[in-house]
């Protein structure tokens, strides 16, 4: 097969690579080089996407294979990062690398190659089956590297154009490959955090793009104001460290959280007792679903990922109308954000998504 295969500098997409030349296959290496790297690039030490090119270009000249590089500034700043720009504003949570699969790698970049290539590669941790012509994902066997979340929503056409050389594997086994293959990046670190930052800190994305204005937090049950803060938009519900109060405890002498954000009047709202018994975290709102199949799930028993990570919640499903959904999780969690996606699960299979509100 004549294949794109999509590297980031990163272990994971090299490998793929390899694997996928040594088949006998018909590859090319495409680097994505996206906006922000050279936008914001005085933000960080310096521009990481010169180091990722320099480990690719590297690897393709070893093997003789054709590099090339699609500069994607315009489309990344206009398709996920004004996305996520957008939904910080609201209050709510935003998830780029999940925009960044669906509208860019296997979106944009997709629909503008050769016609000539059977199959787009990356080095996700993912499998792809299929069943009477519908596509879906499925679970890897490394829970922990398990990228299927990222992943969940796409779209039948371009599952159906996907292939992952590495959806079987663990990352210790990718590894090994890595030392196999001699690898100029075999012992380079995992990258960390959202996709299009590289190492931008997430508070300096945020602070060039909406800048800062003081705000009150106030403790919810007293109303007494305990500090200022810089923005509602650099805070999440839940969040315990980096409130800049001082060390203040709440008025039972718990710790304080983040539980409520005014975003009209820019106030935080904390309390200690976000963890009490009573304060119910295990049900879960849906709403903007995508469904591989095409129709919501007929089972009312399934799973759901409500992050990227190896939990898994065992949850109760049941449609409210064609537009939204309830779950209910079998235990509680601390986490749950509106604009977040949710991972529908049968078992090993992912059903789709839908985004909490």
């Amino acid at each position: 097969m004549k294949i794109a295969v999509l590297v980031s500098g990163g272990v994971d997409s090299a490998v793929a690579l390899r694997l996928l030349h040594e088949q006998g296959h018909d590859v090319t290496a495409f680097y994505l080089k996206i906006w922000l790297e050279d936008e914001l690039s005085f933000l960080g030490d310096h521009c990481p996407w010169e180091e990722d090119l320099g480990y690719v270009r590297q690897i393709c000249e070893e093997i003789d294979i054709e590099l090339k590089v699609v500069p994607l500034q315009k489309e990344y700043f206009e398709t996920v990062v004004q996305y996520a720009i957008n939904e910080v504003k609201e209050g709510r949570t935003p998830n780029p690398d999940v925009m960044c699969n669906n509208n860019i790698k296997f979106g944009l970049f997709a629909d503008n190659i050769d016609d000539s290539y059977d199959k787009i590669a990356s080095g996700h941790y993912a499998q792809i089956e299929e069943e009477n012509g519908t596509f879906y994902l499925k679970r890897t066997p490394d829970p922990i590297k398990d990228q299927t979340y990222f992943l969940c929503n796409l779209k039948q056409d371009q599952l159906s154009r996907i292939i992952f050389p590495l959806g079987n594997m663990t990352k210790k086994e990718v590894r090994a490959l890595a030392d196999k293959y001699d690898l100029p990046n075999k012992d380079r670190k995992d990258s960390q955090g959202i996709c299009f930052l590289g190492k931008v800190k997430y508070a300096d994305f945020i602070k060039h793009y909406l800048g800062t204005k003081k705000g009150d937090i106030i403790e919810l049950e007293t109303e007494e104001k305990l500090g200022e803060h810089d923005g509602f938009w650099y805070h999440t519900v839940g969040q315990r460290k980096g409130l800049n109060i001082g060390g203040r405890k709440g008025s039972n002498g718990n710790p304080l959280y983040v539980v409520k954000k005014d975003t009209e009047k820019n106030i935080i709202y904390v309390s200690d007792k976000y963890h009490d018994e009573d304060k119910s975290r295990d049900t879960v709102k849906l709403t903007n679903f995508n469904w591989f199949s095409g129709k919501a799930p007929e089972k009312g028993k399934l799973q759901v990922k409500l992050r990227h990570g190896e939990h898994i919640y065992n949850c109760d499903f049941a449609l409210e109308d064609k537009d939204h959904a309830t779950i209910k999780l079998d235990s509680q969690d601390q986490g749950i954000a509106a604009g977040q996606f949710a991972a529908i699960y049968d078992n090993e299979r992912c059903l789709g998504c839908g985004v909490i509100y």
